[in-house]
């Protein structure tokens, strides 16, 4: 049988105060094409029970990405990040399905999984654990690139076996496609272990995790964030719309600002931290990290896609707008990057306990999964 790890939920170490910076200097502005993957799952059961883990896993996603940000490759370059997101046990669901929803597949697209994660709401149902994964594993694209980090976290309270689908078989056909199956009961630890939740990690050669889903999560306030929150006003100027998702994509950003800043103004800067980072590409739409892409082509550009500001101009003048607008970007985001330095410092002073149970036990388990595939952290 293979080692599997279990443990309650511990604070982590405390991050290099150069890591904002390192992350920064190193690839925020690079526009060489991502070799690997780190793709997750989330899987959260939407049941009446669960608003709390629902809460937490709203308030902690800016966090979960931060960390992530921060890996590096076996070559030390960084890897991209996807993030796929399914409710089950829901009873608005459909039946005949499982009361089970693709809510997200993977994307890299962190506005909108920030948009769909504040939609979940909970509703009584039926919880079948194995169908869930079952399902995940089906209908998202894990590729087949053995670099690639391909994660399953699937969070609930009820018995992991019930359901038309074993988790045992779900189980095997996840290491089939060499992903990884974590479990978060949400509650007692070994209420959870009795109810399989362990043995549903152990099958599947992940972590199991027990949580108190029910508690608040702790953000700390700085001295920097106000400074921080300004600059992330000024990072949304940057961004030049085209097409015909621009309008809508653009109104989207700033909804899940605030959407972030609900849970407070040290959440609303860690999302402003994760804007700042690699992870947060918007090609679909914004020209500057348009025109970073193999495919692009000024030739392409239709004029009816254009901002006013760029209706009816050269290509050299787009293209020295877009420059100057890039230029503002990189200068603010290394800004944020600077003050963020500082804001972790100070936190990391200031916090003798961190709190943010379901951030810790996720990043802690991709970690050290991670390790199996030489992906590192400073």
């Amino acid at each position: 049988m293979l080692a599997t790890s279990y443990f309650y939920v511990t604070p982590l170490s405390d991050q290099k105060e150069s890591k904002a910076l390192e992350q920064f200097d190193n690839n925020t502005i690079s526009i060489e094409p991502d070799t690997n993957v780190i793709k997750v799952a989330l899987l959260l059961d939407t049941s009446n029970s669960m608003d709390g883990l629902i809460d937490q896993a709203k308030s902690q996603l800016w966090e979960l990405v931060n960390e992530l940000s921060y890996a590096k490759c076996k070559h030390e370059s960084k890897p991209s990040l996807q993030i796929a997101l399914y409710e089950y046990g829901n009873d608005r669901l459909n039946a005949r399905e499982g009361f089970i929803r693709q809510v997200n597949a993977f994307s890299n697209d962190l506005d909108e999984i920030s948009k769909n994660l504040f939609g979940l709401t909970t509703n009584g149902g039926n919880e079948y654990c194995g169908k869930v994964i079952q399902v995940s594993l089906d209908q998202l694209d894990w590729g087949a690139d053995k670099n690639d980090l391909n994660l399953i976290f699937i969070a609930g309270n009820e018995p992991f076996d019930q359901g038309p689908v074993r988790y045992q078989d779900a189980s095997l056909n996840a290491c089939e496609k060499d992903v990884t199956i974590n479990t978060i009961f949400c509650g007692n630890y070994n209420t959870g272990a009795q109810t399989h939740w362990k043995d549903g990690a152990e099958s599947a050669k992940g972590t199991y995790i027990a949580i108190n889903h029910d508690k608040r999560t702790v953000h700390v306030p700085s001295p920097y964030d106000q400074a921080i929150l300004e600059k992330n006003k000024a990072l949304n100027n940057t961004y030049i719309g085209y097409g015909r998702l621009a309008e809508d994509k653009m109104a989207l950003q700033i909804q899940q600002d605030a959407n972030a800043n609900e849970y407070g103004q040290a959440n609303a800067v860690k999302r402003a931290v994760s804007k700042s980072s690699h992870f947060y590409k918007n090609s679909s739409w914004d020209l500057v990290d348009a025109e970073k892409e193999a495919d692009f082509s000024y030739e392409e550009l239709d004029d009816n896609d254009l901002p006013n500001e760029l209706k009816g101009k050269s290509t050299s003048e787009i293209k020295a707008y877009i420059a100057t607008k890039r230029k503002e970007r990189e200068k603010i985001q290394k800004e944020i990057a600077q003050l963020n330095s500082k804001r972790i410092a100070y936190v990391a002073e200031q916090t003798k306990k961190d709190d943010n149970q379901l951030r810790n036990a996720m990043v802690e388990a991709i970690k050290t999964q991670a390790k199996k595939k030489n992906y590192t952290w400073e």
